[in-house]
């Protein structure tokens, strides 16, 4: 990964992290920066968590394969196949 690729990737989780708003009561800075302190953890170790798995690569066998062709319809009969 490239250093700018980091970078964007760190901006976008910049971005997306928590805003905490005090709106009742008032905090002390130490119990504001406690609080933060959590809520910031346990959303980057959520953030960590929720990667998703790369899809299973295909084979070259599997890349080369022809895919099967599809069934003969059985109700025609062996008329069908005549002219």
């Amino acid at each position: 990964m490239s250093a700018d690729a980091t970078t964007a990737q760190g901006d976008a989780l910049d971005a997306a992290r928590p805003r905490v708003d005090v709106r009742r009561g008032n905090p002390t800075d130490e119990e504001l920066a406690a609080v933060i302190a959590v809520v910031d953890a346990a959303w980057t170790q959520e953030a960590a968590a929720a990667v998703a798995a790369e899809p299973a690569r295909r084979s070259r066998w599997q890349l080369s394969a022809r895919g099967l062709r599809t069934p003969l319809p059985r109700e025609q009969g062996w008329s069908g196949s005549v002219g």
